[in-house]
């Protein structure tokens, strides 16, 4: 699937109000260059695609967050849910779990966001990436949903191969024994400044209450992952969405200002919550 640009350019000069020569201008490029765009009779260059997003990004129109809002609007079945998907370039073919890496969050799997932001930032730092917009049907399907708790702590770190010598008890056999059957599971996104603060609740450094409210504090969302192929015929792309440098720029730097916060509320949580709840090792007695 490739970039709505056409339309996308019309979008532009109807909100800005500008005639195909003065965006030709705006451009760098030919009135007669904007009008072979329109018609398709000529492609545009890859260099003129950043150019033109780029350009609308910086004239402060949000075309992305434009076309999240219609299709929201546009969704009126309980079932269904807007979702997106970062890629660092682009999905060829079909959506297979066999693509997927293992150790995930939840094992093999394909991930989406609730957050269009959170999606794009996760694949801001690579050239080529783009920003997916889909679909998703719940009807028929088996979900399981997690909140910040401590089975879901449990189960990151599991997926994740960072158990150790827990990775075989019985409490973590039956959360896995949960997992059997299910098409696709809800849960809390987890970023590398999650995975850390597991891994100190992992390795005995904090209790499990800890460890939770300083999770929380991040606060970065929910992630829907399917992981069944059953469930991945329930996912409909509606379009692929040009990520230009700007906005790329603009959630990197986002990203960085939600860290260095959240980084203070992590550190208050942990010290509030000292000695409240379990040590690791006291769960697996």
């Amino acid at each position: 699937m490739d970039f709505q640009i056409i339309q996308d350019i019309e979008t532009v000069m109807e909100l800005t109000e500008l005639s195909a020569e003065e965006l030709a201008k705006e451009l760098g490029v030919s009135r007669v260059t904007i009008s072979n765009w329109l018609s398709g009779k000529k492609g545009i260059s890859e260099k003129n695609i950043s150019s033109f997003y780029d350009y609308t990004f910086n004239k402060g129109i949000r075309l992305n967050k434009i076309k999240e809002q219609l299709y929201t609007e546009d969704i009126e079945d309980k079932s269904e849910v807007l979702l997106f998907h970062g890629a660092k370039t682009k999905i060829e073919g079909e959506i297979k779990l066999e693509y997927s890496k293992r150790k995930n969050d939840f094992g093999v799997g394909f991930y989406c966001g609730e957050s269009l932001e959170q999606s794009a930032m996760f694949v801001a730092t690579f050239p080529s990436s783009s920003l997916y917009m889909l679909k998703f049907n719940c009807t028929g399907l088996r979900g399981k949903e997690f909140g910040v708790n401590r089975d879901w702590m449990l189960m990151i770190a599991y997926y994740r191969g960072r158990l150790g010598k827990y990775a075989d008890s019985e409490t973590i056999k039956a959360l896995v024994q949960e997992m059997q059957g299910i098409d696709y599971v809800v849960a809390p996104i987890a970023d590398n400044r999650m995975f850390e603060i597991i891994d100190q609740f992992i390795d005995g450094e904090i209790t499990d209450v800890q460890c939770k409210h300083c999770l929380s504090a991040t606060n970065l969302g929910n992630q829907y992952v399917f992981i069944s192929d059953k469930a991945l015929n329930q996912i409909e792309i509606l379009e692929r969405c040009y990520l230009a440098s700007s906005e790329k720029n603009f959630y990197l730097s986002s990203r960085q200002e939600g860290y260095e916060m959240n980084r203070d509320k992590v550190r208050v949580a942990r010290k509030q919550y000292r000695n409240q709840g379990n040590y690791i090792e006291d769960i697996f007695k």
